[in-house]
């Protein structure tokens, strides 16, 4: 009898929730399912908010002198260090696939660094060399140049050491006459990260002072005194060598509003564009970075971030290549126009494949 009357009322009871006429469900959320746009993978592609692309990628590389070497990074399992031929052969390689652009980083002689980074200003020096042999080779592959001393320096700072500080105005003029000569070589977009205080001014006349106007500005605007630099050190030869550490010029982690200030002052000397580093720890920093400022942004998947999705993966404990594949996407999501990776080559072949 119970049953009857139910049914005469239009409506049953399925597990303590009422259907028919009255559901329950319907009635909670006024019949918005955020479900039906999940239910099939053509619904979810026609609805996917964002989405990684080859146009993305820059692809950091490491240089090393001689001929013939790669030099597999132990710490960045899948990085090469390459001298310049081979580099060549990598970024034609990079250019097939559609990568838009390359960021050098050399690893020079220990003889040729000194406490000031002087050899930074040599036109034949390890990063201008490659520079031009890219240039010349692989014409339409953008190149991106660091003028930061660390790779030059005896101490590893990123900037001249005078007894105990990394003095300013003086690195700021040696980036700046560095910036220039790798303007000259053929770089595309230098940028600077060794974190000075009005480097991005004084670049931005030296460059254009040198005829350089149509070189861009890619500042590290936000570049933070973070744990994650560990395995990068190892690969450009300064891991052994650095006295002390860079938190008298690198930002503390702690400090999202310093760092959006310090990208407000790069932003009114004449950055081109912007860039966050480390990136996944601070996503928060890149999508307010986007909102303040209008520019494109850029964010540094650095070497910790890479070795430690390398190396949970090769022991099993995540699928590697969709960990790479979200990690990206969120920075697509946080806002950024582009990601520096060294998961670019892979990303790339992916979605080659994919395509």
């Amino acid at each position: 009898m119970q049953h009857d009357k139910e049914a005469k009322n239009g409506s049953t009871q399925e597990n303590g929730i009422m259907t028919g006429s009255r559901n329950i469900v319907d009635e909670i959320t006024g019949h918005r399912r955020m479900r039906r746009n999940r239910k099939a993978d053509w619904t979810r592609r026609l609805v996917q908010e964002n989405r990684l692309t080859v146009d993305d990628l820059i692809w950091p590389v490491f240089v090393v002198p001689g001929e013939n070497v790669v030099d597999p990074v132990a710490a960045m399992p899948g990085v090469n260090r390459m001298s310049v031929d081979r580099l060549v052969e990598a970024a034609k390689e990079a250019a097939d696939l559609g990568i838009p652009a390359i960021a050098t980083f050399p690893n020079i002689e220990m003889h040729l660094r000194d406490e000031t980074g002087s050899h930074s200003l040599a036109a034949d020096n390890l990063i201008n060399e490659a520079t031009r042999a890219i240039k010349k080779a692989v014409p339409g592959i953008g190149v991106i140049t660091d003028v930061a001393l660390d790779p030059f320096t005896s101490h590893g700072h990123d900037g001249v050491l005078r007894g105990d500080v990394i003095v300013n105005d003086e690195t700021v003029e040696l980036v700046a006459r560095a910036a220039v000569v790798q303007a000259d070589a053929g770089s595309d977009i230098i940028a600077p990260s060794e974190m000075m205080d009005g480097r991005i001014g004084v670049i931005r006349q030296a460059l254009d002072a040198a005829g350089h106007q149509n070189v861009g500005i890619m500042s590290y605007a936000t570049k933070f005194a973070s744990a994650f630099y560990g395995p990068y050190r190892d690969a450009i030869g300064t891991g052994g060598l650095l006295k002390g550490d860079k938190k008298t010029y690198y930002i503390d982690p702690a400090n999202g509003t310093e760092a959006i200030r310090d990208a407000a002052l790069d932003v009114e000397e004449g950055a081109d564009m912007l860039m966050v580093k480390p990136g996944l720890p601070y996503l928060d920093i890149c999508w307010r970075m986007k909102e303040a400022f209008g520019l494109p942004v850029f964010a540094y998947q650095v070497s910790g971030e890479y070795s430690q999705i390398k190396a949970a993966a090769m022991n099993g404990w995540i699928d590697g290549e969709r960990v790479m594949l979200e990690t990206l996407l969120a920075f697509k999501r946080a806002g950024c126009d582009g990601i520096l990776t060294y998961f670019a080559m892979d990303v790339a072949r992916h979605l080659d494949r994919k395509g």
